[in-house]
């Protein structure tokens, strides 16, 4: 069988990075709302005409949230899979890799707050 172009395998690996994105927005509640709130906050950059440091600040921030949210549901799907019933191991992979994500949500919206608040006030 012949080996597939460096292009085919990138092209094919995008495909599945998309649809990994599109399966975490449609079964996960959470990631639902961080996509709302990526929606709004992106308006309010445009209806208030925030600076480009300040649209790469709430770029990272926005990336960081949704990122480290698809690890949190992978960590957990995983976890799930590899021992289904309760185990308190279990249970501390995925308080701490849930806890990654609250401290990252905290972090985006300090960000957010320092470029909205001025302009609110």
């Amino acid at each position: 069988m012949p080996k597939e172009s460096f292009i085919i395998n990138r092209i094919r690996s995008v495909g599945f990075a998309a649809k990994g994105a599109l399966l975490l927005i449609k079964t996960e509640p959470s990631i639902k709302i961080q996509v709302f709130i990526t929606v709004v906050v992106t308006a309010a950059g445009f209806y208030f005409d925030i600076s480009n440091i300040e649209w790469a600040l709430q770029t990272i921030a926005i990336a960081m949230v949704l990122g480290t949210e698809g690890m949190n549901t992978a960590v957990e799907k995983l976890a799930d899979f590899i021992h289904p019933d309760h185990d308190p191991k279990i249970g501390f992979i995925k308080d701490v890799s849930a806890g990654a994500v609250m401290l990252v949500s905290i972090a985006a919206s300090i960000v957010g707050l320092i470029i909205y608040i001025p302009r609110l006030l």
